[in-house]
């Protein structure tokens, strides 16, 4: 395999430097421990002044030194005192054959003296000796007197090197306003095009005519056109709005500046606005050339809101510097801004108007074509199996963004590697559904027989509930292994790809959650705690129909939704009369819902009995088990999966030998079922045990 070269420069532009402040501090504690440890009074060998004094009287010592500033004596024998045995062991075995030999520590050099002068009077005149008085400042002298304030100057340098982004010319302290923009150009580029942006057409068009402006104005400027200021790429997190700034960046014959929102923030007043400025005096001196902000939100927000009284907010210096950038008297042509969000609700008025941001490119989630269409993007590194269509994965996966479906070609191909298979399947890729929609599947969760029959007959209450109902979504999977962290069981539908939605759809999907808790009524005469999230979804759908959607009859066409109202709102809209209204009006909306629904399951109770005596055996079916144990849904509403499969494929040819022969087995599955329940109902009664029953 061929190596790739290593660059000489990083992204950034400047040369690639090791991390060599560890290092600067190791060499100065090795030099400190160094001289600390080899130095003369450290070396020499420690005695008591007992021992000094019978040295003396034997005529050994050869000087004696005074360090007056320490409180130290050190010691030096003659030389023919190192061959007596009792010196020459111990220093031998220290390695200390030059002087200084030996050192002992005083308490005053005022009571050394008189000891010395006592020694000395027992010794003859030609034997004695006189010390010397010295003062020594070592490096670790140096090191613990001034240590402190070394390290406090060492410490703000590091800091200041940190916070500029790192040393060079742009590194120093007094250049910490520099901006930490990123620069693309003909050194660096990004081989990211829009070919790899699938799924955004409508985004991709409005992007390519910025791309167009800066490489040839004169198309536009001939007609008395402006180049356009600035675009705003707004969407959910994931849809691909970083990916189609990568993509402009690798498109455009100019030079790209990108960097993110949060790089103008500084605790230092004043460096967001410094590394404003900076950054559009490098773009005007590249011009023409792009600058891409991701998640302008951290500084674009709007001003004023949850700030102190009197307080100066570094967010809105940096702020109004932008806006005096954009779009003020000094302004150049030939610098266009991006800026991407997914708050776009948070962001300043003044930043959003024709001028600064003149388009607000909206990147939704992808389509079943926009699927298509990113899945075959991210199928190409991947080694699949022949059976594997996009489309159909495409169909599955209602509602992802583009870095989802990312997700699920990656864990596809770990699945299929976990099994030593030799490419990826389809199965493999429906595994990954699972796992991105409904957690780790927990193989090893044990679950009591009971339980597992309990989920078994609430999910098939949401297949058969969703099954004859016109307005449902049609079902794809239903399956109780347990997922997550609490999931025993969920069922997967296949909405459609609409977005306006009448009361008879509302009610439809409020029936089909209602589902699983009417199916466990109706098979045990007990409710479990396994409809929490339906509960959750309905009710939150019911009061958006009332109080949101203006779709009930007694509060009439009235909305009580403010789009532009703060997170933190606590005043309703309305008063509490109308709030009790509402609440009695949510909740007959929910009760009738669920008396239709108990009501269908009844009806086709045969069909509940099918379906969860299958799931119990097979713990997962599909929408062909469920057509083959209960037939066909009745209503023509073909999916959009469908609809689009018959505009790929429109003839189709169906064997007439089929004709009949699923409705035969159909029908004889329901005869027995009904049979089967009418001898239990037939019976002899049975007391159902409840907990008032038990506690009697």
């Amino acid at each position: 395999m061929k190596k790739t070269p290593r660059s000489k420069k990083n992204i950034m532009g400047d040369p690639n430097r090791g991390n060599y402040q560890i290092w600067i501090i190791s060499a100065l504690l090795a030099a400190i421990m160094g001289f600390t440890y080899f130095s003369k009074s450290n070396a020499a060998f420690t005695i008591t002044e007992r021992r000094f004094e019978e040295m003396l009287l034997s005529n050994d010592v050869e000087k004696v030194i005074l360090i007056k500033n320490k409180d130290l004596v050190e010691v030096t024998l003659k030389p023919d005192a190192l061959q007596n045995s009792k010196y020459k062991l111990e220093l031998e075995d220290n390695h200390l054959i030059n002087g200084p030999h030996y050192k002992f520590k005083i308490v005053d050099a005022k009571i050394f003296n008189d000891n010395f002068n006592r020694i000395q009077d027992k010794i003859s005149e030609e034997r004695r000796l006189n010390y010397e008085i010295e003062e020594r400042q070592g490096l670790e002298d140096l090191f613990f007197n001034y240590g402190f304030i070394f390290l406090l100057l060492f410490g703000f340098w590091f800091l200041m090197r940190r916070m500029s982004g790192g040393a060079g010319p742009g590194g120093q302290i007094f250049n910490i306003g520099k901006s930490k923009a990123a620069l693309f150009d003909a050194e660096n580029q990004v081989k990211i095009t829009f070919k790899d942006a699938a799924g955004l057409e409508e985004a991709k068009e409005e992007i390519k005519e910025i791309v167009d402006f800066l490489q040839n104005p004169g198309k536009f400027t001939k007609l008395g056109g402006k180049i356009p200021k600035g675009a705003l790429l707004v969407g959910p997190p994931g849809t691909g709005k970083t990916l189609l700034a990568k993509a402009v960046a690798g498109e455009a014959a100019v030079p790209f500046f990108t960097l993110s929102g949060s790089d103008f923030v500084e605790m230092f007043v004043g460096v967001g606005a410094a590394r404003v400025r900076d950054l559009f005096k490098q773009a005007k001196e590249k011009a023409p050339c792009i600058i891409f902000i991701d998640e302008i939100d951290a500084i674009g927000r709007s001003r004023g809101k949850g700030q102190m009284p009197g307080s100066n907010d570094e967010r809105e210096n940096t702020l109004n510097s932008l806006l005096v950038e954009m779009d003020g008297f000094a302004t150049d042509a030939g610098v266009i801004i991006l800026a991407a969000t997914n708050r776009p609700d948070v962001l300043d008025s003044a930043l959003l108007r024709p001028g600064r941001f003149d388009r607000q490119i909206s990147i939704d989630k992808p389509d079943i074509v926009g699927r298509d269409a990113i899945f075959k993007v991210h199928l190409k590194p991947i080694k699949f199996n022949k059976e594997v269509d996009s489309r159909k994965l495409a169909s599955q996966t209602p509602g992802f963004a583009g870095a989802e479906i990312a997700n699920v070609c990656n864990e596809a191909a770990l699945i299929a590697a976990r099994k030593n298979k030799e490419n990826v399947e389809m199965v493999d890729f429906q595994d990954a559904i699972d796992r991105v929609i409904g957690g780790l599947e927990k193989k090893n969760k044990i679950i009591s027989p009971v339980e597992k029959k309990i989920v078994a007959y609430h999910e098939a209450g949401h297949a058969i509930s969703g099954w004859f109902l016109e307005h449902a979504d049609p079902l794809v999977k239903v399956s109780i292994v347990p997922r997550g962290i609490a999931a025993l069981g969920y069922a997967q539908y296949l909405p459609k790809e609409q977005f306006l939605y009448q009361t008879e759809q509302l009610m439809d999907e409020m029936c089909m959650a209602l589902g699983g808790r009417a199916a466990e009524e109706i098979k045990f005469a007990k409710i479990s705690t396994g409809a929490l999230s339906d509960l959750e979804r309905i009710t939150k759908m019911a009061y958006s129909i009332v109080s949101v959607y203006g779709m009930n009859s007694k509060l009439g066409n009235v909305s009580f939704y403010d789009s532009k109202q703060s997170e933190y709102n606590f005043n309703k809209p309305y008063s509490d009369a109308t709030a009790e209204l509402i609440d009695e009006e949510v909740k007959k909306l929910i009760s009738d819902a669920y008396k239709r629904t108990v009501n269908l399951l009844k009806k086709h109770q045969a069909e509940l009995e099918i379906v969860a005596k299958e799931l119990l055996d097979k713990e997962i079916i599909f929408q062909a088990d469920l057509e083959r144990l209960i037939g066909k849904r009745p209503f023509e509403q073909p999916t959009t999966y469908q609809a689009f499969a018959d505009q790929e494929d429109p003839k189709k040819v169906e064997d007439p030998d089929q004709e009949g022969g699923v409705d035969n087995v159909v029908d004889e599955l329901k005869r027995n079922i009904l049979s089967e329940i009418k001898e239990e109902e037939s019976g002899p009664p049975k007391k159902s045990t409840t907990e008032s029953d038990d506690i009697k």
